[in-house]
């Protein structure tokens, strides 16, 4: 069964006026979006249009020069970066950012470790609470494999898989600490037709389910999953509607392709 939060009607997310420069680079100018409970939404843009650094903003990897990230409610601009998956916000990366030495298993119980009751000191004097939290991870992750039929490859190395099945992980990992919002960046890239269909499905099963934010190039996958559509150009956002309105809006066709084309 895929996680759900206690609460999901609470987990919803506001970003309000976010700048981010890097140097003389505007990274972000002024954006404000929000995701509600059970939504699914897009963000897209081209290259370079600050999809990424929205994401690294709400996760606490990058502080914002002007702005605030509101979850449920209350600033994130004091809350550190480990703190924020504990609140129910998980996120993937471009990559699959796993751990090298470490399991598939490994891995995963490693996206649920926030859960644990027991301090590092216990874990390293082996008391009692320790192996306790321990069992316990590793059968919620063991249980998140089966669900994303990652089983038969739980005691295997992350770069000894194909690199659709590390994506998988990735994601199986984000999902082990039940997340209120899922963040997922460019979940499609180097996946093949069958794999970006499964995808496909996992993400139609998540809907409602969570929030799920979506950084993704392929246009057909956003279209079909995505509630809402916000698309950034230049660290602006510059539109943001239904995925059929956005299709046909001007200043998305220039932004993509110059506004004699359409997009598709």
């Amino acid at each position: 069964m895929l996680p759900r939060g206690e609460d999901v009607a609470r987990g919803a997310l506001r970003v309000s006026g976010l700048s981010v420069h890097f140097g003389g680079l505007v990274a972000l100018s002024e954006v404000s979006l929000d995701i509600s409970a059970g939504e699914v939404l897009g963000v897209i843009g081209p290259n370079g249009a600050g999809k990424t650094t929205l994401f690294n903003v709400i996760c606490g990897f990058v502080a914002p020069r002007e702005g605030d990230v509101l979850w449920r409610g209350h600033s994130l601009r004091r809350t550190p970066t480990h703190r924020r998956a504990s609140l129910g916000i998980a996120r993937t990366l471009q990559g699959v950012g796993l751990f090298p030495a470490l399991s598939v298993l490994e891995n995963v119980m490693a996206g649920a470790d926030h859960r644990r009751r027991s301090g590092l000191l216990s874990g390293l004097l082996g008391l009692p609470r320790a192996d306790r939290d321990e069992s316990e991870l590793r059968a919620i992750a063991s249980t998140m494999l089966e669900r994303l039929d990652l089983a038969e490859v739980a005691q295997r190395l992350p770069d000894s898989l194909p690199y659709a099945l590390q994506k998988r992980v990735a994601l199986a990992r984000a999902l082990v600490c039940e997340p209120q919002l899922l963040m997922l960046d460019e979940p499609a890239a180097g996946l093949d037709s069958g794999d970006i269909a499964r995808l496909r499905e996992l993400i139609s099963e998540l809907k409602g389910s969570m929030a799920v934010m979506l950084v993704e190039h392929r246009i057909d996958v956003v279209t079909e999953l995505c509630d809402r559509v916000a698309v950034l150009d230049f660290g602006r956002l510059i539109a943001s509607g239904p995925p059929e309105a956005i299709k046909s809006d001007p200043k998305v066709l220039e932004a993509y392709l110059g506004a004699e084309q359409p997009y598709a």
